[in-house]
This record gives structure tokens, C-alpha cells and sequence, in this order.
């Protein structure tokens, strides 16, 4: 916690906004549209996968439709096309940032429009802070004129070019998870340029009541409005935002610092004009083996540590569903390792963590 977390949530207690609407709630969206862009909408959520999945509806996806979506990802970039009953087909990455192939998406689209199935939507994710190929991947969607969904679930704080995250795309969702660089409990945004596509969010977040004096509903809406309380504490956070990212930085930077010089352990990095939150710190070790045996003496002392995604289109639910791979993602699933990257790690924790993965390698 930054530290007027508390005071802002004392604020929906004295004024007995303890609903999902309130001041902070309205001021929660107003920061996060100062700092993302002050031509942006926003409407705060109870989760990034609402807002997944209520951006996916306002762009039209429905029963039968096929939606491309990046397979290297978390589960819930890809549930929500379930939800609507329409189809996920999974593209691979690249090795530049890790994400969305531009090559592999353009020959998915033609493919699937040669069978006479136009997709409704991409799905691009910046995968663990770092920005996906903005200028490739937007060209590819006025191209084909196919609406791009931002995933900033890992990236609120990361930019392109210098134009923050979260603003590329026709819609743009955030995570506020508990483990996302910043927190509000559970919680998630959808931003827009397009102050339609917000209401529109919020009617249908709020069960998708209609202006009558009685309850009266001809739209099926859903139970996804922020808490004023947990909006409370999103107000606190967004103040601490830019030192989260910089602790965040900090980690990655150490880690780098101790690791490169005589070992095999590669870094992501970033290519020119990209900035990532370092949301989480990753390496590629040479091999699985290799992987397992860091992950290993890591959690032998307690210490966790993670696997990269595992790719969608290798997940059981989604086993049947067309992908178009090159085993780019799968390459890094096996040999890649999430390391502790906390905001609130000490230098101590850092070199405990560098010494053991050293006397592994």
C-alpha cells in the first residue's frame, strides 16, 4: 500500500457510498485517464476479465464468430470469447517482445477469409509489461478493418513510442488484480477514445437496467461495476504508480546486472521506443532441464518462482481450437521462468535469489 489508500476508503465509509458507484469511483476513472491519456475513457470494473469480456460485446462478437487471440497468455484473455459463444484461433509470438506475431496473424486472416470466415476481433496482449508490436499489429487491423482489443492487464505504465499502453487499441483493458503492479483487491477498467463504448460498458456492467421508473431490462447485462470502496483504494495506488514501476525496473535491472556475465540466462529486452513496466522480471535458461533445476533450488528455499505461460493452444480446453504456431511460444514456455519481482523486495532478497540461481548454472 502507498499510504492514503486507507483514507480514501475512510472517505466511502463516512459517506456511506459502500456500492458500486460513488466519488471514488468517478475520481479512480479520472486518474486513470490523466495518466493514460486525457482523450480516453474510462469505466473501473470489477475485474480485467470483465472488461475482456464486455469489450468483446460492444465490438459485436456473439454466438458462431471467430476471434484471433494471442496464445501466449494468461487463461483469461482468451475465456471471455467462450463466454460469448464465438471461437478463439490462437496466433503464436515473436522473439523481439514475445507477443503477437505480425506474419503469423496476417496469414491466419487470410486463411480464415478464404474458408469465408471473417474474424470480429483480435486480441493482442502486452505480455508481462512489454508493449507488442504496435505499428505492425495496427496496421494489420485498419488493413483488414478487424477491431483490436488491448490487453494491458500486465502494462498499465508501459508506453510505445511514448504513448502509454491501454490507448492503442479500440478497446483497452486493465487488471488491478492483487498481483498486478498496482491493486484494488480485484478489480479491472475498459478504456476508449470512443465515450460511447464506456456508457455502453457501464450500462451493461450494471445489469442493463433501461431508463424506466421500474426495473425494466431488454439487453442481458452483467454484474461488473467497481466497488466505491475498492475504487478507494485504487485512488491511493494510482499516486504510487511511477515508483511501483521504477521498484519494479529496479529488479529487472539487478537481475540482468548479476545474471548475463558468464551464464547462459537471457533477458527480455527492449527494442527502441518500447518501455515496460517489468511487471514480472523473466529468463530463458538453455533448456527444460535447466529451468526445472533453477526452479527447483528456488523453491527448496521457499522462494517461488514460475514457468512462463503456458500457451493456449496447448491447453486442454482450447485443444481443439485452430491455431497457427511456429513453436515460438512453446520454445518459451519451457525455458522461461518468472522470478520474484515484487515491488517491495529489498536488495538482501535480490542477492539471495541471484546466489542460488548462480550456484545452479
Amino acid at each position: 500500500m502507498g499510504g492514503n489508500e486507507q483514507k480514501f476508503v475512510q472517505e466511502a465509509f463516512d459517506t456511506n457510498w459502500v456500492a458500486p458507484l460513488g466519488p471514488n469511483v468517478n475520481n479512480f476513472e479520472k486518474a486513470i485517464e490523466n495518466y493514460v491519456d486525457e482523450n480516453v475513457h474510462v469505466a473501473a470494473l470489477s475485474s480485467g476479465t470483465a472488461g475482456l469480456h464486455l469489450a468483446l460485446e460492444l465490438l459485436g462478437v456473439g454466438f458462431g464468430d471467430e476471434v484471433l487471440c494471442q496464445s501466449f497468455t494468461f487463461s483469461a484473455s482468451a475465456n471471455p470469447i467462450k463466454y460469448l459463444g464465438a471461437t478463439p484461433i490462437f496466433v503464436d509470438s515473436e522473439s523481439d517482445t514475445w507477443n503477437l506475431s505480425p506474419e503469423l496473424l496476417e496469414k491466419a486472416i487470410k486463411e480464415r477469409l478464404a474458408q469465408g470466415k471473417r474474424p470480429k476481433a483480435i486480441i493482442a496482449v502486452h505480455l508481462y509489461g512489454m508493449p507488442y508490436k504496435v505499428t505492425e499489429i495496427t496496421e494489420i487491423s485498419k488493413k483488414y478493418q478487424i477491431p483490436i482489443v488491448e490487453d494491458s492487464a500486465e502494462a498499465l505504465g508501459s508506453s510505445y513510442k511514448g504513448i502509454k499502453c491501454g490507448s492503442f487499441g479500440d478497446i483497452g483493458v486493465f487488471s488491478f488484480n492483487g498481483n498486478k503492479i498496482i491493486t484494488t483487491s480485484g478489480g479491472g477498467a475498459l478504456v476508449s477514445k470512443n465515450e460511447e463504448h464506456k456508457k455502453k460498458a457501464v450500462f451493461l456492467a450494471t445489469q442493463a437496467r433501461d431508463d424506466a421508473p421500474h426495473y425494466q431490462h431488454s439487453h442481458v447485462g452483467y454484474n461488473y461495476r467497481m466497488s466505491n470502496v475498492l475504487a478507494g483504494i485504487g485512488r491511493g495506488q494510482m499516486e504510487v504508480l511511477d515508483d511501483r514501476v521504477a521498484a519494479r525496473r529496479f529488479n529487472h535491472d539487478f537481475y540482468k546486472e548479476h545474471l548475463t556475465e558468464n551464464s547462459n540466462i537471457e533477458f527480455l529486452n527492449e527494442p527502441s521506443g518500447y518501455y515496460s513496466n517489468r511487471w514480472l522480471t523473466c529468463i530463458l535458461t538453455p533448456s527444460f532441464e535447466v529451468r526445472e533445476k533453477i526452479r527447483l533450488a528456488l523453491l527448496d528455499e521457499d522462494i517461488e518462482s514460475r514457468p512462463l505461460w503456458k500457451p493456449m493452444h496447448l491447453q486442454p480446453i482450447f485443444k481443439d481450437c485452430a491455431n497457427y504456431t511456429d513453436g515460438t511460444s512453446e520454445d518459451l514456455f519451457n525455458r522461461g521462468l518468472c522470478l520474484p519481482s515484487g515491488s517491495n523486495l529489498e536488495e538482501e532478497d535480490l542477492h539471495r535469489i541471484v546466489a542460488l540461481i548462480k550456484n545452479v548454472i
